[in-house]
Protein backbone atom coordinates (compact mmCIF):
# COMPACT_ATOMS: atom_id res chain seq x y z
CA UNK A 1 0.00 0.00 0.00
CA UNK A 2 0.84 3.49 -0.74
CA UNK A 3 2.10 5.88 1.82
CA UNK A 4 -1.11 8.45 2.28
CA UNK A 5 -0.30 12.27 1.78
CA UNK A 6 -3.15 14.22 3.52
CA UNK A 7 -4.04 17.52 3.00
CA UNK A 8 -4.94 20.11 5.92
CA UNK A 9 -8.33 19.50 7.53
CA UNK A 10 -11.37 21.22 6.10
CA UNK A 11 -13.73 22.06 9.08
CA UNK A 12 -17.29 23.11 8.76
CA UNK A 13 -19.05 25.69 11.00
CA UNK A 14 -19.47 23.34 13.70
CA UNK A 15 -16.40 21.26 15.36
CA UNK A 16 -16.98 18.54 12.23
CA UNK A 17 -13.49 18.31 10.33
CA UNK A 18 -12.44 15.67 7.65
CA UNK A 19 -9.30 15.35 5.35
CA UNK A 20 -8.41 14.62 1.98
CA UNK A 21 -5.59 12.61 1.13
CA UNK A 22 -4.15 11.16 -2.24
CA UNK A 23 -1.44 8.57 -2.63
CA UNK A 24 0.93 7.70 -5.55
CA UNK A 25 -1.79 5.71 -7.65
CA UNK A 26 -3.57 8.54 -8.16
CA UNK A 27 -6.31 7.01 -5.20
CA UNK A 28 -7.99 9.72 -3.42
CA UNK A 29 -9.17 9.36 0.71
CA UNK A 30 -11.35 10.63 3.10
CA UNK A 31 -10.99 10.63 6.69
CA UNK A 32 -12.10 12.35 9.70
CA UNK A 33 -9.43 14.74 10.99
CA UNK A 34 -7.77 12.37 14.03
CA UNK A 35 -9.10 9.03 12.48
CA UNK A 36 -7.05 8.99 9.22
CA UNK A 37 -6.21 5.18 9.85
CA UNK A 38 -10.12 4.56 9.13
CA UNK A 39 -10.94 6.31 5.88
CA UNK A 40 -12.89 5.95 2.75
CA UNK A 41 -11.68 5.52 -0.62
CA UNK A 42 -12.49 5.86 -4.38
CA UNK A 43 -11.50 7.82 -7.21
CA UNK A 44 -10.12 11.23 -6.65
CA UNK A 45 -12.89 12.68 -9.21
CA UNK A 46 -15.65 11.11 -7.25
CA UNK A 47 -14.52 12.59 -3.84
CA UNK A 48 -13.46 15.87 -5.19
CA UNK A 49 -17.18 15.63 -6.65
CA UNK A 50 -18.79 14.67 -3.11
CA UNK A 51 -16.77 17.44 -1.20
CA UNK A 52 -17.90 20.40 -3.74
CA UNK A 53 -21.00 19.06 -3.29
CA UNK A 54 -20.61 19.89 0.64
CA UNK A 55 -18.59 23.24 0.85
CA UNK A 56 -21.47 24.37 -1.19
CA UNK A 57 -24.22 23.67 1.57
CA UNK A 58 -25.83 20.72 -0.76
CA UNK A 59 -25.40 17.81 1.94
CA UNK A 60 -24.43 19.77 5.21
CA UNK A 61 -26.53 17.04 6.72
CA UNK A 62 -23.49 14.58 6.44
CA UNK A 63 -21.35 17.08 8.42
Amino acid sequence: MSKILWEEPFCAESSNCFRLGTDAEGNAYIAVAGREGVYLTDSREALATMIRDIKAGKADHLL
